[in-house]
């Protein structure tokens, strides 16, 4: 019987990204942030689901705006006449750092983008002021990843374990799987596990017994 070998790899750190999949689901994102220095007031809010590419595109904006990348944890948020890139708004920062920000985004050399998987309007805000710049941002949203995104991630993650399933595992996943990163993830995991442990293959027969593992925990 012919097996699928895998060998239990450290991964290598990685001299360069991955590269971005560019799809309608993030289309409009990519627009916006293009659209840099022309943003309404310097200010842009990007938006979208865990591993949608969030960090990526600010990432290349940021090196493309010349714009500080500022830690939300940091004691000091402050970057005069310099833009801005500052991530995961929506896990909590400073409301006094942030409002400070925003009101700093259209001065000359300025700007702002910050990223989060939920809408401004939904961000933590306890100053009065802070809540109404909240709701005014400009929103870049990128959509829960479709079948080209979703692919790409799963190849990556399959990539990453050292592990190359046959071409018809794809379609096979893409049509039963919740469209999400954080599921692709979950089923990519399960699979190698259920491999290593049965010593077969990643085959469509093992995705359908996985598939039916991961489905029945999340009724439990």
């Amino acid at each position: 019987m012919n097996r699928q070998l895998r060998l239990k790899l450290e991964r290598p750190a990685r001299a360069r990204r991955e590269p971005f999949i560019a799809s309608p689901s993030n289309a409009a994102a990519r627009r916006a942030l293009e659209a840099w220095p022309d943003w309404h007031g310097g200010l842009l809010a990007l938006v979208g689901p865990e591993g949608a590419g969030k960090s990526h595109l600010a990432a290349d904006w940021a090196t493309r705006a010349g714009a500080v990348v500022l830690d939300r944890a940091a004691a000091d948020l402050a970057a005069e006449g310099r833009p801005v890139l500052l991530e995961d708004v929506d896990r909590g920062i400073d409301p006094e750092a942030l409002f400070h920000l925003i009101n700093s985004a259209g001065e000359t050399g300025g700007g702002l983008l910050l990223t989060a998987r939920t809408p401004p309007a939904l961000w933590p805000a306890a100053l009065p002021d802070l809540r109404s710049r909240l709701n005014a941002l400009p929103v870049a949203q990128i959509e829960e990843p479709d079948d080209a995104v979703l692919e790409g991630v799963l190849r990556k993650l399959f990539r990453e374990r050292h592990i190359r399933p046959a071409d018809d595992l794809f379609p096979y996943l893409l049509r039963r799987i919740e469209r999400s990163i954080p599921q692709a993830r979950e089923v990519v995991a399960r699979l190698d596990e259920a491999g290593d442990a049965a010593g077969r293959p990643i085959t469509r027969a093992l995705a359908r017994e996985v598939l039916e593992d991961v489905q029945g925990d999340l009724l439990e």
